[in-house]
């Protein structure tokens, strides 16, 4: 064999390992990202699961199916592209974007928090109203889209703390960590929607079941329990979906001040979980996690708070001047 063809098997062969840790790379990344990404990820899967209420069982799963695809059109198309062009030409907007998409989670949570103690109670009892003036095709174009515009703002939160999870990372490697994150948690939260809106189908057909066996009892006793729970799931689904949003989204407009040199609130809270862990030593890491989640949280509220004062007393007003204007 020549020189030459075993000097070229071992460029192909280290390439090969380089393309190996490459993709390592890129898979470790896209885990530390999608972990970074959670709150926003439980509050997607809690969030989508009402947009298929009030449709017969036959259409829950192509309307899923339909926001799936254009929550990846969003992801793919969309804002990978204008997220490699930020790191491209502007990467120091990567922090100040986080820190309005943090604002916006604490926002969105504190908002639920607000709304369950004073529902508004006109605004559902005209949505229901809408719905029924509407003919079937008409008002599930509606749902649909409504749910891609809300999966849009979500992505574009995703696949910011993605961006920002690898700052220093190359192009190449930041678009495969992005589209990776992209598809995955796509794959993941429309799959998991999907499984928990047919739970519902899969609880009576085992509770009207006829089987003849010593198990028939015991399935038709876990039908009506998994019909009688899944309300019950659902609203812990969306109570850790909002808790989540509020503490990532506190988590991360802390992070921010600490990078522009204003870290002494998130000091504070990492001292305190310090002192809480070294009170427990056992289980001393935990405590201090939570602790510290626990104070991110509590940030995120009062965040979440002064947004929704801001908005009513400046945003309301404003677009009521403006559709008078327009009316």
């Amino acid at each position: 064999m020549s020189v030459g063809l075993i000097a070229l098997l071992d460029d192909v062969a280290a390439l090969a390992k380089a393309a190996a840790a490459s993709l390592d790379d890129v898979a470790s990344q896209a885990a530390q990202a999608s972990t970074k990404a959670a709150g926003v990820v439980i509050d997607d899967a809690a969030v989508t699961p009402r947009y298929v209420t009030g449709f017969s069982p036959a259409r829950e799963l192509p309307i899923i199916w339909k926001i799936a695809l254009g929550s990846l059109r969003n992801k793919l198309l969309f804002l990978l592209p204008a997220a490699l062009a930020l790191s491209l030409l502007v990467p120091q907007a990567i922090t100040p974007l986080l820190m309005l998409g943090g604002l916006y989670l604490c926002y969105e949570g504190t908002e639920k928090i607000y709304e369950l103690i004073l529902p508004h109670a006109a605004h559902a009892q005209e949505a229901e109203i809408e719905g029924a003036s509407l003919d079937a095709q008409t008002f599930e174009d509606q749902k649909v889209a409504g749910a891609i515009r809300t999966d849009f703002i979500l992505s574009a939160e995703i696949m910011t703390i993605t961006l920002g999870s690898v700052p220093d990372a190359g192009l190449p490697t930041q678009a495969a960590v992005l589209a990776v994150v992209g598809i995955l948690i796509t794959i993941g939260v429309y799959g998991v929607v999907a499984l928990i809106v047919k739970v519902d189908d899969l609880g009576l057909m085992l509770a009207r079941g006829s089987l003849r066996s010593p198990l028939a009892g015991l399935a038709r006793a876990v039908g009506r329990g998994l019909v009688q729970g899944m309300p019950y799931f659902l609203k812990l689904l969306g109570m850790i979906g909002t808790a989540a949003m509020i503490w990532v989204g506190g988590g991360i407009v802390l992070h921010g001040f600490e990078q522009y040199g204003y870290g002494w609130l998130s000091h504070i809270l990492h001292d305190v979980g310090e002192m809480a862990a070294l009170a427990v030593p056992g289980i001393g890491a935990v405590v201090s996690w939570l602790v510290q989640a626990a104070g991110a949280g509590l940030t995120g509220i009062a965040i979440g708070a002064v947004a929704i004062a801001a908005a009513s007393l400046l945003v309301s007003p404003i677009r009521r001047w403006a559709r008078a204007r327009a009316g």
